[in-house]
């Protein structure tokens, strides 16, 4: 019986096939949001974003036009990598080795982490607004209508009422809304004459007996009141407004007392220079400022940092008669130290103490 000798293919075949096939591959590659990114001739720039979850809606409709100013200014297509998670859980990712040349974080706290990280330059507060490129309140959502009456954080004591908000752990907007809860009850005492943390222990504690659960984000705390869980969420003002805006039918219950949120931007100094993307990333956080973007945050529900941004739109922001910012609490060392340590009261309302 004769055997069939195998049919080798020559060596210079197999190189070329290799050769079409890297030129194929590498012709095109996506970006986050799945955009063809293009290489070779086109001069192209990858801007990696790590952001708060809040945010995403606002940070989207961004990103297209900051593309577009971007491109009529150096001739280059900016494409874009974005990671959308609770504040300190994507600080936390970034610290880890996330190579984030952009952070958009809730809060200055976490700004703080990158800093402590040698990430971020120490004098980033220097910037325009201290750092700042949104603010917001603190508010109450309810049902349409307003079933339960409510009014103020006083009336998230009452027992039968369900109330939401997320995990402090990991969501900067949870420390603001129990930094919110905390100070509204150092008002009270004050108004009874004696600026008292442990009456605002206490009023903290009987807010939190009636929480329903503690989620990851305020993207997922908002998510599950959606869904029905809960008479009562704490939130930002601005996921009220986006999503009234949307269609989705709630009431919104400014509370006497409140907070100020401010919102950071920062370049990554680290990884924006390993990048090469300084001067990218600069631009982009400058142009958050802008008049123009910040008409978009202000679409989004967010009060602008711009005071002419801002005027033009007030009428759609309420001012509360008490509302405080984060130095009435002490500044955010303060706040760090006194509520969120290991010993701080936010642990010690936790383990029932």
């Amino acid at each position: 019986m004769q055997t069939r000798k195998k049919k080798t293919i020559p060596i210079y075949i197999v190189l070329m096939l290799l050769l079409v096939c890297m030129t194929v591959g590498c012709s095109k590659q996506e970006d986050a949001s799945g955009q063809n990114v293009p290489s070779g001739n086109d001069s192209s720039n990858t801007l990696v974003i790590g952001a708060y979850s809040v945010a995403k809606d606002a940070v989207g409709e961004l990103l297209p036009e900051f593309q577009a100013v971007w491109k009529a200014k150096t001739g280059q297509t900016v494409h874009f990598q974005e990671s959308y998670e609770a504040s300190g859980t994507q600080a936390r990712a970034i610290v880890g080795g996330f190579e984030a040349d952009v952070a958009l974080l809730a809060m200055e706290s976490d700004i703080d982490k990158l800093v402590k990280a040698d990430l971020v330059s120490s004098n980033w507060k220097q910037a325009p607004n201290d750092g700042m490129i949104t603010r917001s309140i603190v508010v109450l959502g309810t049902r349409v209508g307003n079933p339960l009456g409510i009014r103020d954080f006083e009336d998230l004591t009452k027992p039968g009422v369900k109330v939401l908000y997320p995990n402090p752990k990991t969501s900067g907007g949870a420390q603001w809304d129990i930094n919110a809860i905390y100070g509204a009850g150092l008002k009270l005492s004050e108004a009874q004459g004696k600026k008292d943390p442990a009456v605002a222990k206490a009023f903290l504690e009987k807010v939190h007996e009636n929480v329903e659960s503690l989620d990851k984000s305020g993207r997922s705390s908002m998510a599950a009141f959606e869904y029905g869980v809960g008479d009562v969420i704490v939130t930002y003002e601005n996921e009220l407004l986006a999503r009234i805006a949307k269609g989705v039918n709630y009431d919104i219950v400014v509370p006497k007392n409140t907070i100020l949120i401010e919102n950071p931007a920062v370049v990554v100094d680290k990884y924006a220079d390993k990048h090469g993307n300084r001067e990218l990333a600069e631009a982009f956080v400058a142009y958050l400022r802008t008049p123009e973007a910040q008409r978009i945050f202000a679409k989004h529900g967010f009060r602008s940092v711009d005071p002419e941004v801002f005027a033009e739109t007030k009428s759609s922001f309420p001012t509360p008669e008490g509302l405080f910012d984060i130095n009435y609490l002490g500044g955010w060392d303060k706040v760090r130290s006194t509520l969120y340590s290991k010993r701080g009261v936010w642990y010690q309302v936790l383990a029932g103490l």
